[in-house]
């Protein structure tokens, strides 16, 4: 290792007086190549080939080394690669040197025979972070690495500050999502997060394309929050002179283009609650939504599994994957049971005699439960207290639970043989929820019965229940086909394919406090 190397890769003990000296240092030679008229910042440079893609086009490590293709006369491959500079070890009259790329990484070895004696002194000054471009011949080292051998080199772009310690990356949680573009600089596993990320979010689009589903966007402000229950976020119109909110949800919207004649719809969107953050939450969240005419509840349910397996399949190569040293297999069918089944297979004590008891419910919630019981609370609401209290975090594997109460399901259609229950489902995976669907709700006197319930309840205090939408009612009297729904949360599935233990890993930029507010 040069000293050149060592010297710009500050560790997190460094003093800030050290890191301040080496961004003195950097900004010298910034100064120095502007002196010279020669510009710091050039955007003449293009590049050819990516590093990933040699890597994988030349991976056959029986490929003659340098010295043997000059001895058979092989022709050789020219190519011309650019990327930020990572690793460096200057050795006199030659160096090598390796570079990362938005696909990956590959080695560089450069001489003065090769860039000329001038511009090899000039790599000679160029820091651990700089922004290079190469052009040159591929060979491969006596020790099988695939290298460029340089006859060209050019600094693009000068980086003014030091990179984090290059064998241990940005460690530091915190530092980690404030600075998510060192983290993705110096963390091979960060990048693969996000790389799976992208793969995830496209594979859903494509599946649900195939699928026959029509993709389209909503408003992101509405003028009433609906379609989950959930404390949106205010904000205020000014020409308008009223009040908006961010989208808790897309849902009514997404309905009303069902009523209009597009019977198969889906929106990868971005929704805001005003809730806690968590390692499982966060106030700004990724999720698909996607309503089909003509479908109930079972129905949807067999294509989250259709699609969970075609996800895991084509990213992960296996419908099985580990999940926090846990193993969750994705092969359908998943497990399908209701809520009062995981109730009395989960909740210890309870009488499923008087499942539907709203004393007995109240009782077993305040005391056993320890949780706060409003008057407003029926005995669905008390219900679903109780699931998610006790069972939730049990349903380790995939498992769909059913037949949700009607009074904590304000837009989910009745069950024909039971009215106090509905045809919804959630999937939990690993102990958390990552879909809701369920068959909607068509009936508009029932839909308005229900706001109504909703309105009692935010009257009551419950700062999440819904609203009374006048104009969804009205749009939903011109009549809804028979149609299913379900949301899936984004964020929550990537964290299952990529083994993440906090959302805040999955997002790119997760919402934190300010630093001037700790």
């Amino acid at each position: 290792m040069s000293n050149d190397e060592a010297g710009n890769n500050p560790t997190a003990e460094q003093p800030i007086e050290d890191i301040n000296d080496l961004i003195g240092q950097r900004q010298s030679k910034l100064d120095a190549i502007a002196a010279t008229g020669n510009n710091p910042y050039p955007n003449t440079f293009r590049r050819a080939n990516l590093a990933d893609d040699l890597q994988t086009q030349f991976a056959d490590t029986d490929k003659p080394t340098l010295a043997e293709q000059v001895e058979n006369g092989d022709e050789s491959v020219q190519v011309t690669v650019a990327g930020r500079l990572m690793l460096k070890r200057v050795m006199g009259k030659a160096s090598f040197f390796t570079i990362a790329d938005m696909s990956g990484r590959i080695q560089i070895y450069c001489n003065k025979k090769g860039v000329g004696e001038e511009v090899y002194a000039d790599f000679k000054t160029w820091d651990i972070g700089d922004v290079v471009g190469i052009t040159g011949v591929l060979f491969r080292t006596n020790t099988g690495e695939l290298t460029v051998q340089a006859d060209k080199i050019e600094l693009l772009t000068k980086s003014l500050r030091p990179l984090p310690d290059k064998f241990h990356g940005l460690t530091d949680t915190e530092s980690r999502y404030r600075n998510r573009h060192l983290d993705l600089m110096t963390n091979e596993s960060t990048r693969n997060t996000f790389i799976i990320r992208s793969q995830v979010v496209s594979g859903i689009r494509q599946f649900m394309l195939n699928e026959r589903f029509m993709e389209v966007e909503t408003p992101m402000m509405h003028p009433i929050p609906g379609g989950a229950v959930a404390r949106p976020f205010a904000t205020h119109h000014n020409a308008l002179d009223m009040p908006l909110y961010l989208r808790i949800a897309p849902e009514l919207y997404l309905k009303r283009l069902v009523i209009g004649g597009f019977e198969k719809v889906f929106e990868i969107n971005r929704s805001f609650r005003n809730e806690g953050v968590s390692t499982r939450h966060n106030p700004e969240f990724t999720m698909i939504e996607f309503y089909q005419a003509y479908a109930d509840y079972h129905d949807l349910m067999d294509l989250t599994e259709r699609l969970f397996n075609k996800l895991a399949t084509d990213i992960l190569g296996s419908t099985e994957l580990t999940y926090q040293e846990e193993t969750i297999s994705l092969k359908a069918p998943f497990a399908r049971i209701s809520m009062s089944e995981a109730i009395a297979q989960y909740a210890e004590g309870f009488d499923m005699e008087r499942i539907d008891d709203r004393d007995y419910l109240a009782d077993y919630v305040s005391t056993t439960l320890k949780q706060q019981v409003k008057d407003v609370f029926g005995a669905g609401k008390l219900k679903t207290i109780v699931f998610e209290e006790t069972a939730e975090h049990q349903l380790r594997q995939p498992t769909f639970i059913t037949e949700y109460p009607a009074e904590t399901s304000p837009l989910a259609r009745r069950n024909d043989d039971n009215p106090e229950i509905t045809d919804r489902f959630e999937l939990f995976i690993g102990g958390r929820e990552l879909a809701n669907g369920f068959s909607e709700l068509n009936d508009p006197a029932d839909q308005a019965e229900r706001f109504r319930g909703q309105v009692a309840e935010k009257d009551a205090g419950d700062d999440e229940a819904m609203h009374f939408d006048e104009d969804y009612i009205e749009a939903l009297s011109y009549g809804l086909p028979p149609t299913a729904g379900e949301g899936i949360g984004i964020d929550r599935l990537v964290m299952l394919f990529t083994d993440s233990a906090s959302i805040r890993d999955v997002i790119l930029f997760p919402q934190m406090r300010r630093k001037t507010d700790q």
